[in-house]
């Protein structure tokens, strides 16, 4: 088989190497899309984390201020 010419070589290399970076642009573009997303969730989780640990607080101080139920 006979090896196409320099120059056929090299546009096939250019257009390989065009896809390439098109490909890495679009991967980095979804990892920092990710990367927020998981930022967001992260925080989220810690606020619910406050917001669960202030329930659980509130109910325990809510439990031991009730009177006892009239049948004891």
């Amino acid at each position: 088989m006979p090896t196409p010419p320099d120059n056929e070589r090299i546009n096939e290399l250019e257009l390989k190497l065009t896809f390439l970076d098109d490909a890495v642009a679009s991967l980095n573009d979804s990892e920092v899309q990710q990367s927020q997303r998981l930022l967001r969730l992260e925080n989220a989780l810690s606020e619910l984390r406050l917001d669960l640990s202030a329930l659980r607080t509130s109910l325990a101080d809510d439990v031991h201020d009730e009177p006892p139920p009239p049948h004891y």
